[in-house]
């Protein structure tokens, strides 16, 4: 049974062209694509993120239950609405799901998982969660509005009252609080998966129509699946089942800066990384860039002198005008790299990640 959000009949109202994502009913553009992705690139748009599953984590012992639960450290968060970016593993240290954790008291955090994963992350997290008395509640009443793009912050904070603005437009990087909305309590995070400035918006179900028009009014356009996925891949940032899975670890999907060995915390899956730090990781996922017409595709495959790979995320750019892509590849030195296209290798070109930031290709992507 496919589900859908609450701003379901608004996207269908705006024309948008609905497609099965993880079994929820999501608009993947409302026109085109490229037009809404150069809108967040260039102004403001905003997504509907509400089939994010929201867990709240209640208890005297919530920190050393997510010291031994994510691969972070959460003795990071010492101020009450940071946030940490995390992975969660399994014993043998591949990834059962990448998330973001919001520090709210020390006897409360907040953690928002994947929508596709949801059906084996709670019973994973409630199972861990159990020998802590930790309480573990989904939320499914609330929902999520992503507002992304350089007068993102600016046009959201213009719906709130003065005293609500001056919060939400004070938050740091990776913040959160909550505040009064035009319409009730909000939960406010300078967080995002476009690799532009903004803000993730959690909003009681009840009130996100009323927030969506809010933001319409206020000169934020709708944007798709579409649009994220190429905002996200310029950006760099990881697409769980398709850049890492279970059978991944995060030192091979290029999430080495999320692990955190500090000394005296046990968490699941830590020996395995150890030891593939120490012996040097078999597999590394690295930046292509193609100058020559064509497209980056999921699962061509990648030639290099230690072997040969394949793509993981790959698409057109719009911001730089040419095929990006994630590739997973042996470890090792790479020497020329090729991909193969229908039969015909394809020289590309290596390089760091993310390919743009803020609007901004970054150095060494453009030849």
């Amino acid at each position: 049974m496919t589900k859908s959000t609450v701003l379901n009949a608004t996207h269908r109202a705006r024309g948008a062209r609905m497609v099965d994502f993880g079994g929820w009913d999501m608009p993947l553009n409302y026109g085109s694509q490229i037009e809404e992705h150069h809108l967040v690139r260039r102004d403001a748009g905003m997504f509907d993120v509400s089939h994010m599953t929201v867990v709240d984590l209640r208890g005297e012992q919530v920190r050393p239950f997510l010291r031994q639960l994510v691969a972070n450290s959460v003795d990071k968060l010492k101020v009450p609405g940071k946030a940490l970016y995390a992975c969660m593993l399994n014993p043998q240290g591949g990834v059962i799901d990448d998330l973001i954790v919001y520090f709210m008291g020390e006897s409360w955090f907040r953690v928002v998982v994947n929508a596709a994963t949801r059906d084996k992350d709670l019973p994973w997290i409630e199972a861990q969660a159990k020998p802590f008395g930790v309480a573990v509640q989904e939320r499914p009443e609330l929902s999520m509005i992503a507002v992304q793009g350089p007068n993102a912050r600016a046009k959201f904070a213009s719906l709130l009252s003065a005293e609500a603005s001056v919060s939400v437009l004070a938050l740091g990087r990776f913040a959160a609080a909550e505040v009064a909305g035009p319409q009730g309590s909000l939960f406010v995070a300078r967080t995002g998966y476009t690799g532009e400035d903004g803000f993730e918006v959690i909003v009681p179900e009840g009130d996100a129509v009323a927030l969506w028009e809010a933001l319409e009014g206020a000169g934020v356009g709708p944007a798709g699946l579409g649009a994220r996925d190429t905002l996200r891949l310029e950006a760099g940032m990881a697409l769980y089942g398709q850049d890492m899975d279970d059978g991944v670890s995060p030192l091979e999907a290029g999430l080495a800066w999320t692990v955190a060995f500090d000394e005296g915390r046990d968490f699941t899956g830590r020996a395995v990384l150890e030891a593939q730090k120490a012996a040097g990781v078999p597999r590394q996922t690295i930046g292509l860039v193609m100058d020559e017409k064509g497209v980056l595709r999921h699962g061509q495959p990648v030639h290099t002198a230690s072997g040969v790979g394949e793509i993981l995320s790959g698409t057109f750019s719009p911001t730089l005008g040419r095929s990006i892509a994630l590739a997973r590849v042996p470890g090792g030195e790479l020497g020329a790299v090729e991909v193969d296209i229908r039969g015909k290798r394809i020289p590309v070109r290596v390089v760091k990640y993310p390919f743009v930031r803020e609007g901004q290709p970054q150095p060494g992507v453009l030849a």
